[in-house]
């Protein structure tokens, strides 16, 4: 893989509000980039720097004369309701100078992407939430980019939708296309991104592979609930760090099949009876919740 694009030190304010510090990212080609990070963070921020739309107070960018290869995928959905969904994608391809057959072709190449080409004739008002969002990365997609920036794309689509989605950008992985992928579903950046960032409040938190942020940094744990709650339960907190979990209890430890063990020894003698008892493999929730202090906010 070699270097796509190269963002460094990008710091942009909005009057007194700074919404981004001295951010700095580089992308892959042929990976999967996860921006993860709250509403509010400064994602689509620097989304709209990387495309043009805004220009950042101070930083740079470098990429592989990327201009014309660059399709964009916004949180909002910009289509137009009262037409079909082939003439929203003749639109958009028109506007990266496309024409005639080549134009017709490749937004019936799109629908087919999609799995829009049965409502091709519909009109969009007439869709579902997840349909839209669908038609609306197909309409990022229209030039054939090396680079596809997707700010947000599942907000607010069932299920169905979004697994759909995330098979999509599977197979732009295979087709060697870079995805830069913004997101605060922090599972979905699990299941497809090969490298993610974490971003709170304009700042860069950690950038790093996937596999070495889990780690350097998540701890495995062990989740146990009770079945009636115990005066002496406290003893267990020389196992590991002890935190309240939903209506149990989480022990992160560097040794957990050993401390699992204790446990269950600690359970006879003590009387203890379990409800749920279970091992947890480290999560890049955890990972953003050791560096951040709090939980990835909604």
């Amino acid at each position: 893989m070699f270097l796509l694009l190269d963002i460094q030190n990008i710091t942009k304010s909005f009057g007194a509000m700074k919404a981004l510090k001295n951010i700095s990212i580089n992308l892959k080609e042929g990976s999967c980039f996860g921006l993860i990070g709250p509403n509010g963070a400064g994602k689509s921020t620097l989304m709209k720097i990387i495309v043009g739309i805004i220009q950042s107070d101070s930083g740079n960018i470098y990429s592989k004369n990327l201009k014309k290869d660059i399709g964009y995928v916004p949180q909002e959905i910009c289509l137009e309701e009262n037409v079909s969904a082939l003439h929203n994608l003749i639109f958009f391809g028109k506007l990266y100078n496309l024409k005639g057959k080549a134009l017709q072709h490749r937004a019936e190449e799109i629908l087919t992407y999609v799995g829009l080409s049965e409502r091709k004739k519909d009109k969009v008002k007439t869709f579902s939430g997840g349909m839209k969002r669908r038609l609306n990365i197909g309409c990022g997609l229209m030039n054939k980019p090396r680079l596809i920036i997707m700010d947000e794309p599942t907000v607010g689509i069932d299920p169905q939708s979004r697994n759909y989605i995330l098979n999509m950008i599977r197979h732009m992985k295979k087709e060697n296309r870079t995805i830069l992928y913004s997101t605060h579903y922090i599972e979905e950046a699990e299941k497809i991104c090969d490298e993610v960032a974490f971003i709170d409040k304009g700042i860069m938190i950690q950038q790093n592979k996937m596999e070495d942020l889990l780690r350097n940094h998540a701890i495995p744990a062990i989740y146990f609930k009770l079945k009636e709650p115990h005066t002496e339960l406290m003893d267990i907190e020389s196992f590991g760090t002890v935190q309240a979990y939903k209506s149990g209890f989480v022990i992160s430890t560097n040794n957990p099949m050993q401390t699992m063990e204790n446990m269950i020894q600690i359970s006879k003698e003590k009387s203890f009876v379990f409800e749920h008892f279970e091992l947890i493999q480290p999560r890049l929730e955890d990972v953003f919740f050791k560096l951040t202090g709090t939980e990835l906010r909604a």
